[in-house]
Parts: structure tokens; sequence; C-alpha cells
């Protein structure tokens, strides 16, 4: 078992879903509210990530973020980091890859709310940010949970983009997905398969549990 490899897919999971799950709610609600022309296209482009094909998402974000792209050489030479074969690559890669899992549940849920609640509580004095927190995230929470969720968990399985962007460097950009590969390649099937039952199980344990979650917070209402 490479527990090193878990640890970073674990860490690489919690970095990715506590930058994106601010990104997620503020954009997700937009979309959920905003009438404008184009709304299709801003719509479409969040959803790209999800019918791209990893290597082709991995392969523009190392060409993007490499250092002979522009913005990696202007972040190298300013901010003395690396964009790529690093583990910041790999959450910057992995924040964009997640974009769809992350705020198509919240838009969702933001849509299912209606309108005429956010009406009623500026009539009864609540502020914007308010009726926001108070009104509108409680009874988003099912979907904001579910997004929450799917985040983290589709991040530890992630494999072409973060192999693009990240390489295979143990203990740095290495993550399960890539350990299991890696022993499959050298034919040590048995490691293979302890790691891949364990991510196996991860995932089934943190999916159950958010529609135990989503239950009780039906049951409740």
């Amino acid at each position: 078992m490479d527990w090193q490899a878990l640890r970073l897919s674990l860490e690489l999971a919690t970095v990715t879903l506590v930058v994106l799950l601010p990104l997620g709610l503020w954009l997700g609600r937009w979309l959920a509210r905003a009438r404008f022309t184009g709304k299709a296209w801003v719509e479409a482009a969040v959803v790209l990530p999800l019918v791209l094909p990893p290597t082709v998402l991995g392969y523009y974000l190392l060409v993007s973020l490499g250092g002979a792209s522009p913005l990696g050489r202007w972040v190298q030479e300013h901010l003395g980091v690396a964009l790529t074969f690093n583990f910041t690559g790999l959450v910057v890669a992995s924040v964009v890859f997640n974009v769809p899992f992350m705020v198509q549940p919240v838009q969702r849920a933001f849509e299912a709310i209606p309108t005429n609640l956010a009406e009623a509580a500026a009539v009864s004095g609540l502020s914007a940010w308010q009726t926001f927190w108070r009104v509108e995230v409680p009874l988003a929470w099912p979907g904001i949970l579910s997004a929450m969720v799917l985040t983290f968990v589709h991040t530890l399985g992630e494999f072409g983009v973060v192999l693009m962007v990240g390489g295979s460097i143990p203990g740095e950009t290495q993550t399960i997905a890539i350990a299991i590969y890696d022993r499959v390649q050298a034919f040590d099937l048995q490691a293979a398969d302890r790691m891949a039952l364990l991510l196996l199980l991860l995932s089934l344990m943190a999916v159950a549990a958010s529609y135990f979650a989503t239950a009780r917070i039906a049951a409740r209402r």
C-alpha cells in the first residue's frame, strides 16, 4: 500500500474542495439567478471539463501553465512558483477539472428555491447577504453537500489531468490513482488490488454518507 500517494490524494482533494467551494457557491447561484444573452455559452464553458477527454484538458493546462507559456513564466519570475510538475500545479488542474462537479449541483439547488422567498426576506428587512446565508443556503444545502462530496471523491480518482500536469513524482505529484497505474505497469497486481479496493471503499463511504445526510435533512423538513 502506497500510503504516501494516498495522503497526497487526500490533501489534494481537501485543498481543491476548500478553493472551489466559495467559487462554486458564487458561480452556481449567479447562474441560477442571472438572465442574460450568452448564458448558454457560460454554462457550456462550465460543463466543458466534464465532456473533454482528461488528457486533452491536461494538455491545454500544461501548455498554458508551463514555464514556456507567458502565464507560467510570469508566475515563475514574479512569485517564484512553478505551475507544473508540483503540488501547486495539481491543485490548479484539479480545480479547473472539478468546476462542473461543484457548480452544477449548486446551480440546480439554487434554481429550485422560489424567487419569492428572497423577495419576502427583503420585505422582512433582511439584507441580501443575510438572505443568502439564512434563507437560500439552508434550502440549497442538500445540493451544496452533494457538490462537495462529488468534488472530493472525483479528485481522489483523478488520473489523466494530474498525470499530464504533474507527472508521477513520488511524494510530490504521484496520487493514488497514478500509483495504481504504476503498479499495474510493473505487474505488481497485488499492491494495485489493495489500493484500488481502498479507493473504492473510500468513494463508496463518502457518497453513502452524502445520501444519508441528505435524507436526514429532508426528513427534518
